[in-house]
């Protein structure tokens, strides 16, 4: 362990998961001035939206990485499902801030794959890595996400963890996107990543833990406990009662 190994890492993600609780609406103004709030409080990453969703989304982003992501400032990230559209317009969005990252995702539980990707395991396997290089041709930062791992099969997000990593993601974050797993089997699942995914020790182990059924706070200290890893931090409460965020691994 290292001082730098040690540091908690705060990723806020009001900006975007927040406009996920209901009634819950941010206008480019007003996710800017959230943005200059949470860098004054030190904020190490915002992440300011979802670029491909809008062009309403796309100009907020790009507004926050002007203006929000100055030099020593915090680093703007933007979501971008594994589809190169996505990913691409989520670069031109964040590239005008001084230090940006790339958040990529796809789903990896059973159901997902069946009822909404309609894809294979061996299918989503294979787009992982190819989306994940070319995340990493527009920013050395790339963040990767498997949709709904908290009801994934283990063995299997084994797998995708290690060809992201393998691909180049610098950060690999584990959400309960259903906010469906209690304490202890999230706290398993982040111990079982740690001592299965070979190549573990290259990546950051992020987690996104959900507050539908009142226990982010109890679920996020029990994989503190029980994984080892540094704590994390959430969208304000204020704004989104559904994401609880984040985990630097050690």
């Amino acid at each position: 362990m290292n001082a730098e190994s040690d540091r908690i890492i705060i990723f806020d993600t009001t900006l975007r998961d927040g406009e996920q609780s209901p009634g819950a609406a941010l206008n480019a103004d007003e996710k800017l001035t959230i943005a200059r709030a949470l860098a004054r409080l030190g904020v190490d990453i915002i992440e300011a939206g979802f670029p491909r969703a809008s062009d309403g989304d796309f100009l907020a982003v790009q507004r926050v990485a002007e203006q929000v992501g100055t030099m020593g400032g915090p680093t703007i990230c933007g979501l971008a499902r594994a589809l190169k559209d996505d990913i691409k317009r989520a670069a031109e969005a964040l590239k005008p801030a001084a230090s940006w990252r790339i958040h990529t995702f796809i789903a990896t539980s059973d159901i997902h794959l069946e009822y909404k990707l309609r894809k294979t395991r061996q299918e989503v396997l294979a787009i992982i890595p190819d989306m994940v290089a070319y995340a990493k041709s527009f920013t050395p930062d790339v963040e990767f996400s498997p949709e709904d791992a908290g009801r994934s099969d283990p063995e299997f997000l084994y797998q995708v963890l290690e060809a992201a990593i393998a691909a180049g993601a610098t950060t690999v974050n584990i959400p309960d996107t259903v906010g469906y797993t209690t304490p202890e089997e999230f706290g398993g699942l982040i111990r079982g990543i740690k001592e299965n995914v070979p190549n573990i020790e290259q990546a950051i182990i992020s987690v996104h833990g959900h507050n539908d059924l009142g226990l982010a706070v109890a679920t996020s200290w029990r994989r503190y406990k029980m994984a080892r890893a540094s704590w994390n931090a959430r969208s304000t409460a204020s704004v989104s009662a559904r994401a609880m965020r984040r985990w630097k691994s050690w």
